[in-house]
């Protein structure tokens, strides 16, 4: 029988790192996976993550298209918790351009940050989990895994290279006991498109009335399908790209 207290914490002992936890997904994954028992490290790019810290979350001011990040962050894990369970590779950046306005550096930034950034973290991640013969990486997508439309794409291919990255790793990682898999979130109420938008996130609860759900997710809707895909619920669960997107991918518009 399953205890009341195993129930309500399934990730107790377990130790996460979550990227872009300072705001929306990723700070919705960092309270969930803390409040069910987790101990995170939380890294962000601002100073506004330093916010997190508390009993059991440990903030880690970085930014995940830097090799030493992704090589601090777990070195922080194992430094104060001797191991590392959960990776959620959720940082992500997105800018608005047609392609012939669109410079290298624009390119190259949103690859570096939303499929670099996952590569970087995912490798380090899984260096460390391989001895323990266990562990979770879930990586944060889009409906732009495999839908697009005009501006977005630098997005759009970061996400397509994400997707593609989660089902060739996971079959690497399987053998060594790490489930690899991936979130392909639809439109969420966040603040990745402030720089876009005087308000990002109404911006982004209306566009999220284009989905057939006809409204945009709670970023908590997001984080709940992260906590499971990094848990023992989902134990058979291998390179799958799981749609929590409205039906946004299953939509002709």
């Amino acid at each position: 029988m399953t205890s009341q207290a195993s129930t309500h914490q399934p990730f107790a002992g377990k130790v996460a790192i979550v990227t872009g936890a300072a705001s929306g997904i990723g700070l919705a994954t960092t309270e969930l996976l803390h409040a069910q028992g987790a101990s995170v490290i939380a890294v962000g790019r601002g100073s506004n993550v330093e916010a997190l810290a508390r009993p059991g979350i440990i903030p880690l001011i970085a930014d995940v298209a830097h090799e030493e990040s992704a090589v601090r962050a777990v070195a922080t894990a194992m430094q104060h918790f001797g191991k590392l369970d959960i990776l959620v590779n959720n940082a992500a950046i997105i800018i608005n351009k047609p392609v012939v306005e669109m410079t290298l550096d624009d390119w190259n930034g949103i690859q570096a940050v939303n499929s670099t950034g996952a590569f970087l973290f995912s490798r380090e991640a899984m260096r460390a989990m391989m001895p323990a013969k266990t562990g979770a990486i879930v990586n944060v997508g889009s409906y732009a895994c495999y839908q697009a439309f005009p501006l977005i794409a630098a997005y759009a291919a970061s996400k397509g290279a994400l997707a593609q990255l989660t089902r060739a790793m996971s079959l690497e990682a399987i053998d060594h006991g790490i489930r690899v898999n991936a979130v392909g979130s639809g439109d969420a109420v966040t603040n990745i498109t402030n720089h876009l938008h005087e308000d990002g996130p109404a911006f982004l609860a209306e566009h999220g009335k284009n989905a057939p759900i006809k409204r945009a997710a709670d970023p908590r809707e997001i984080a709940e399908v992260i906590a499971f895909l990094a848990s023992e619920k989902a134990s058979y669960i291998v390179g799958a790209v799981v749609m929590a997107d409205g039906g946004m991918s299953v939509a002709l518009k």
